[in-house]
């Protein structure tokens, strides 16, 4: 092959993320509305990042500490993080009407959710658990056909992303943001508001 000239590792993106003031995340929040408003707002108000809000289950939301534990996070680690008083209320009625709708469809027989790893061996009443299922869930329960059952999956991340992407525009926001721009504002605003501190 004769000399190879030294291969150099390729240089990092030096892009800085898009971020929003806290005015401007505050008008897209407004301008959505229902199940897809709270769900920005916990990626505003808490950090989360768009896969890890839509898999949310009941069990991980904690009203009384005002706590969010996210499982297998990036880098297959849990975490938990706060989320803000403004959302006690919505996240309350959330969880209401989730429990209703597996009321539901325990009466119809639907009431099993996908478990992670083999937990569904460990422990086979989980899976129609209230606890165990998805807090955000699809509009329609699927088959799934590789154990013969109906399953209530969660939301589809695609429905957030463009509730988010009309609601910029209402909002009249001349910024090229996404879903995770609002980690990016949290985390931007956490560090601002650490260094008032120090």
């Amino acid at each position: 092959m004769g000399h190879l000239a030294p291969i150099h590792r390729p240089k990092a993106s030096t892009n800085l993320p898009v971020v929003f003031t806290h005015q401007e995340a505050m008008k897209i929040l407004r301008a959505m509305y229902g199940t897809h408003r709270l769900m920005a707002s916990i990626l505003y108000g808490s950090g989360l990042r768009i896969s890890e809000c839509v898999q949310l289950r009941v069990k991980d939301v904690d009203l009384s500490l005002r706590t969010i534990h996210v499982k297998s996070a990036k880098g297959k680690k849990d975490l938990v993080t706060l989320f803000p008083e403004r959302l006690i209320r919505p996240l309350s009625q959330q969880l209401q009407w989730r429990k209703s709708l597996h009321d539901y469809d325990l009466s119809l027989g639907k009431e099993h959710v996908e478990l992670p790893n083999s937990l569904s061996k460990k422990y086979p009443a989980a899976e129609r658990a209230l606890g165990w299922q998805y807090l955000f869930p699809s509009a329609i329960a699927r088959m799934d056909k590789t154990f013969n059952v109906e399953r209530r999956w969660y939301t589809s991340t695609r429905t957030l992303q463009k509730a988010v992407k009309r609601a910029i525009q209402i909002a009249g926001v001349h910024k090229h943001g996404v879903c995770h721009t609002f980690r990016h504002t949290f985390a931007t605003t956490v560090l601002s508001n650490s260094l008032v501190c120090a």
